[in-house]
């Protein structure tokens, strides 16, 4: 028996050494836990700022926005981007430097560029959705495309990014149809999903 247990924590050992070789599993639930606060004050903003203009969201997306309103918007999601990215930055640095991995290599490199390959793509099918005044599908978009990216980059780092993927694309291609709760489900899906994803993370790794 004590063989057998043996026998069993050496092919743990040598698949963590494979994982590590292969993967960047450095990911800090924390960093996803401070991406969904980040999301969910700035969907508290711009709900304020709506209200505060008696804009109501459905018939604004439907009917247009004005030039005023939509830099607003796109100025709250570049504030949103820019804290989630520094967070993410942080914690994953922090947690690299206690698994003494480094925080620059050919692991890293692959998983950044099989993110940013999708996210890229999305970035610029919104931006040509605001040019042709399709503003109702922007929200969903960022959910497929950011869905994809994770499913895309799962296999460079922890495969429970996958899952996470999955629920941001189906939640996306159901908000295609339900346009009128586009700002409802980028918070869910940037704020709540990323909090409970990193929550998980952080009580099943870093514990």
């Amino acid at each position: 028996m004590n063989q057998q247990h043996e026998q069993l924590a050496t092919l743990r050992e040598i698949r963590n050494i494979m994982d590590r070789s292969s993967r960047f599993i450095s990911l800090s639930g924390l960093s996803g836990v401070a991406a969904g606060v980040c999301a969910l004050m700035g969907a508290g903003v711009v709900k304020w700022y709506l209200n505060t203009h008696n804009i109501r969201y459905r018939t604004a997306v439907q009917a247009g926005l004005n030039q005023s309103t939509l830099l607003f918007l796109v100025g709250v999601a570049l504030v949103v981007l820019v804290l989630a990215l520094g967070s993410a930055i942080y914690f994953t640095t922090r947690k690299a430097r206690k698994q003494q991995q480094r925080i620059w290599d050919s692991k890293v490199q692959r998983l950044l560029l099989n993110l940013a390959i999708p996210l890229a793509a999305g970035g610029l099918f919104c931006m040509v959705l605001l040019y042709h005044g399709i503003i109702y599908l922007v929200a969903p978009s960022m959910l497929v495309f950011y869905g994809l990216a994770l499913i895309n980059g799962s296999k460079y780092t922890l495969s429970d990014i996958r899952y996470l993927g999955i629920c941001e694309l189906v939640l996306g291609l159901v908000a295609c149809i339900f346009i009128g709760y586009g700002l409802l489900s980028w918070a869910f899906g940037f704020g709540v999903l990323h909090i409970l994803y990193g929550t998980i993370m952080y009580y099943k790794y870093e514990r």
